[in-house]
This record gives structure tokens, C-alpha cells and sequence, in this order.
């Protein structure tokens, strides 16, 4: 039996939260992750944990291929509502992807998990306000079917945290960058104010988010001497070999810690596809 004086680890509480099933207990969980690192309540301490593929989620929304998810229309009150659930389907994700990168790399600097663990917090918040505005709409989460690519991708990458930054934050998330301009006009040409509100919010926290994960892909770079921008677009050519999709939202992605090279390189590639 654990010592009750001894701190929890991070590793062990960040787990814990990845594979909580209950929504509420999700969010819950991670922004409690969070205060209770910046309280000093929990560790760095190696632990042994059974390593887990999964990530807790509940019984709806029904995952299926992206070919088979809903229509996002801005032209309807549904279609709106559609692209709302999306959005809360990506943080609802993002957070599980956050107790992830604390939990499963266990040999980073003490920033790292600091970085990781108030991202989970900030993506629990996000949640909150998207499901929130679903509401007011007569819809919860899980109303329309979703797909399970961005965990997918975690898988992929859970054996090696150069990859899983390169490609979870600055792949995955900078396109989030890209699209959420956007969204915003068009919810704003349909009225949706409220919306437009968060998905600023979203927007400001998503950059930091980001530039996380630039900081420890050039962290990991450095440690094996690599060069960060050619590794970048090695794996790029490995794992994402259909092509990358413009146009890019070069002001939040260089606030990100995009360079202006590696955003003429990503152009170039959107061109040939």
C-alpha cells in the first residue's frame, strides 16, 4: 500500500485522468492535474504503471471514418450545431492527448510536464464552453458521430516523444491554427456571436499550445542532435504523405514558433497536392 505521506506522482495522476470514461469526472480531473501540480502536490518519482492504449471516453459520440462523419453547413441552425460538436469533439480529445504526453514520457525536463499538464486544464476549459454553447442549441456532446484520428495519431507516436510533438501540436493542433480564423467569420455571418467568443479564446490558448510543442520537438532535437527542421519535414514525408492543407495562418503559426523557413516549405508542399 502506498505511503499516505508520499506525493502522487504525475505520471500516475495524469493516467488516471486519461482514463476516465464520465465526461465530468474528466474535467474535473484535469483541472484538479493542474492545481494540484502548481500546489506541489505531486511528483516527478519514477513509478511503474501498466502502460494503456486506451483513452477514456464515453459511450457516444459513436466513432466512425471521416468519410462518414456528419456534414459541418454553416447554412442551418443543425449544420452550425454540427460544426459546434466538432469543435468540442477535437478538445474533448486534446485533453486525453495532454494527460498522455505528461504520462507516458517519463524522462522530461520538470517544464515539460508543467507545459502538458496546464494544457489538459485549458482544454478541459475549453470543453466546458463549447459544450456549454451546445447546450443552449438543444444538443450534448455525443449527439453526432465523430471519428478518432487525432488519437490514432497518439498511438502512432507513443514511442517516442520527438514525434509525438512534431506531429500531435505542430501538425494536428497548428491546424487548428489554420482553420479556426474562419470558422469564426462564418459563424459571425450567421449571427453566432457567442460562438465566435469562444472559439477567440480557443484561438489565443491554442497558439501556447502549440508553441509547447515546438519547444519540446526542438528539446528533443537537440538532445539527439538532430536538426529540427529537417526531422520535421522527414517525418512529415513519413506520416503525413498525402499532402498538407492550406492556406496556413502564418501569424499564429509563427507566434507558435514556426520559423518563416519551415512555412515556405509547407506552402510548397500544400502546392503539389
Amino acid at each position: 500500500m502506498q505511503n499516505t505521506l508520499m506525493k502522487k506522482t504525475v505520471f500516475e495522476a495524469a493516467q488516471h485522468c486519461l482514463l476516465l470514461q464520465d465526461v465530468n469526472e474528466k474535467l474535473a480531473a484535469a483541472t484538479q492535474l493542474y492545481d494540484d501540480w502548481c500546489a506541489g502536490k505531486l511528483s516527478l518519482d519514477k513509478v511503474e504503471l501498466a502502460e494503456s492504449d486506451q483513452a477514456g471516453r464515453p459511450e457516444k459520440p459513436e466513432l466512425v471514418d471521416p468519410r462518414d462523419v456528419p456534414k459541418r453547413k454553416f447554412g442551418s441552425p443543425e449544420g452550425r450545431a454540427i460544426m459546434i460538436h466538432a469543435v468540442a469533439h477535437i478538445e474533448f480529445n486534446a485533453i486525453n492527448l495532454a494527460c498522455d504526453a505528461a504520462y507516458r514520457f517519463r524522462d522530461m525536463p520538470e517544464q515539460y510536464y508543467a507545459d502538458w499538464l496546464q494544457v489538459a486544464a485549458e482544454e478541459a476549459y475549453h470543453f466546458s464552453l463549447i459544450e456549454a454553447r451546445l447546450q443552449k442549441l438543444g444538443h450534448r456532446y455525443g449527439d453526432y458521430a465523430a471519428h478518432g484520428g487525432l488519437w490514432d495519431l497518439a498511438l502512432k507516436t507513443k514511442h517516442d516523444v520527438l514525434a509525438r510533438m512534431a506531429l500531435v501540436p505542430r501538425v494536428m493542433e497548428a491546424r487548428g491554427l489554420d482553420v479556426t480564423p474562419g470558422m469564426m467569420e462564418r459563424f459571425g455571418k450567421n449571427g453566432d456571436q457567442e460562438t465566435v467568443d469562444i472559439l477567440k479564446i480557443i484561438l489565443r490558448d491554442e497558439i501556447g499550445h502549440v508553441k509547447f510543442g515546438t519547444r519540446w520537438f526542438k528539446y528533443a532535437c537537440e538532445q539527439r542532435g538532430l536538426d529540427s527542421e529537417t526531422t520535421y519535414f522527414e517525418l512529415l514525408n513519413q506520416y503525413f504523405a498525402g499532402g498538407i492543407t492550406c492556406p496556413l495562418h502564418k501569424e499564429a503559426r509563427l507566434d507558435a514558433g514556426f520559423s518563416p523557413e519551415e512555412l515556405v516549405r509547407l506552402e510548397e508542399i500544400c502546392k503539389k497536392f
